[in-house]
């Protein structure tokens, strides 16, 4: 009896894979719930086309605006226009906090290097 396996994990261990992958199909689907509600079908559409392009960036509008619905900011659902101007604060944030411009350095050759000798 020592030798066989156990179906279930003790009381201690993770969740299992099947477990952990239903627990994510849940979360996403309340999000994706509270999403239809804040959001106009409009806004909708937008956020997901900044998804197909940036998924990163559509998953932190879409943490922004739960917070503000959980919170109480929103009154009733928001519209693409409002989507935008929340887009564009983000731009501004985000531009604030990188001040530092990407810059090109050119490395030139001092001297020529020609093997070419007349």
């Amino acid at each position: 009896m020592e030798g066989l396996p156990t179906s279930a994990p003790p009381a201690g261990q993770q969740p299992s894979n099947e477990e952990a992958q239903l627990k994510r199909e849940q979360e996403e689907q309340i999000r994706r719930d509270m999403l239809s509600t804040i959001l106009d079908t409009a806004a909708r559409e937008r956020l997901s086309r900044i998804a197909l392009v940036s998924a990163e960036r559509s998953k932190q509008i879409e943490a922004i605006l739960i917070r503000m619905a959980q919170s109480g900011q929103l009154r009733g659902r928001v519209s693409e226009e409002q989507l935008i101007d929340l887009l564009d604060q983000m731009e501004e944030v985000q531009g604030k906090s990188s001040t530092k411009k990407p810059t090109i350095v050119y490395h030139r050759r001092k001297g020529l290097d020609d093997d070419f000798d007349i």
